[in-house]
């Protein structure tokens, strides 16, 4: 059985370690409910690229340290001090920060899961919203906290929430920034599954794990297929399904997954 193997210093912002084929990233500043800095955001965008780029990586786990997934942007971070004017630029730091956070998660070349261990608000809830699957635990909630500090959604929230929930849900739930728990999540469609809170983790690596072992290239393609298929009309999703089939049906996966069904036996996805 495969065990967890440390990859980063115990106090790194984003601690790394891997287990058989899946990266965990785990968001490490417990002591503020691990909200973003700029440096934190810094580290994050470089573990993803590292695991982006490792052939040996197929499924990335992501989960936050100690009682909190993520309280969004840290508002003491310096990033986010005033300029010259007294005001703060937070479009400088969408743009250096979130924008690119939430297009390196869209275009992973591996499935993420993520594991919601306790409170995800503002930008931390819309982050996890990003993952391909999110598993929460029963204790974690979700806060859509903008409207309390007179802003919008960010880190991709204004794409995502209406299209996991719709438009009147989406409205409610920003508009008001209440306070959603992880059953009621579960029940709208923003979470696949809550689970207790002492299997949280366990149940997350095996669900990585499980998708570590399937095609992984085709995963992906899904994800590509199921995204663009929201602003296409049925002929060109249809065609984009026969582009990407053709791709997937030259690919060694197709061929093992075929002879393996045929020879009734596990098959060992490669392609990535």
């Amino acid at each position: 059985m495969n065990e967890l193997q440390a990859l980063s210093s115990p106090d790194a912002l984003i601690q790394t370690a891997q287990q058989g084929a899946v990266r965990v990233l785990t968001l490490n500043r417990p002591q503020a409910l691990n909200s973003f800095t700029h440096a934190m955001h810094a580290e994050l965008r470089a573990a993803l690229d590292a695991a982006a780029a490792d052939p040996g990586v197929r499924a990335v786990l992501v989960t936050g340290a100690g009682r909190g997934f993520c309280a969004g942007q840290d508002l003491n971070d310096p990033a986010m001090a005033p300029g010259a004017d007294g005001k703060a630029d937070i479009g400088a730091v969408i743009e250096a920060n979130y924008k690119p956070l939430a297009m390196r998660i869209q275009a992973m070349p591996v499935p993420v899961v993520c594991a919601v261990n306790g409170v995800a608000a503002g930008a931390g809830a819309n982050f996890a919203f990003t993952c391909d699957i999110v598993l929460a635990a029963r204790s974690a909630s979700f806060i859509q906290a903008f409207s309390r500090i007179g802003l919008i959604p960010d880190c991709g929230g204004t794409w995502t929430l209406p299209r996991l929930v719709g438009r009147s849900r989406a409205l409610a739930l920003t508009l008001t920034g209440d306070k959603l728990p992880a059953e009621a999540a579960e029940r709208m469609g923003l979470v696949w599954q809550v689970v207790e809170d002492a299997e949280l983790m366990a149940q997350a690596m095996a669900l990585a794990e499980r998708l570590a072992a399937m095609p992984t290239k085709a995963l992906v393609a899904t994800r590509h297929a199921l995204d663009a298929s929201q602003q296409l009309a049925l002929e060109d999703a249809l065609g984009l399904e026969a582009r990407l089939q053709r791709e997937l049906g030259r690919a060694d996966d197709f061929a093992e997954g075929v002879a393996a069904f045929q020879q009734k036996r596990a098959p060992k996805f490669t392609d990535r």
